[in-house]
């Protein structure tokens, strides 16, 4: 990863979770994960783009495997949003 990436990871104080700019495990403890899901969301996703589930999925692989945890937990934090049927979703914050 560049610098810029590490300099992003430590303002968003979570640079520790990561390894060669993979997240090493998902946090347990909610205030930690949420820092880590504001990380996502902020360098992941471009707010008002409209993104499908494979996209937001693509993006989710490119830091972990467990994409359907991480996309679960970003929804249920309200980073991101869905329509009732899951087609579309949408960076919230």
């Amino acid at each position: 990863m560049t610098t810029d990436d590490d300099d992003r990871r430590a303002a968003h104080g979570v640079t520790d979770l990561f390894s060669r700019g993979r997240l090493t495990a998902i946090p347990r403890r909610p205030a930690r994960r949420v820092q880590l899901l504001g990380y996502l969301a902020a360098t992941l996703f471009t707010g008002g783009r409209v993104y499908t589930e494979r996209e937001v999925n693509e993006a989710l692989a490119t830091v972990h495997e467990d994409t359907s945890a991480l996309r679960r937990y970003l929804i249920e934090e309200g980073f991101l949003g869905r329509t009732r049927d899951g087609s579309v979703y949408q960076r919230l914050r």
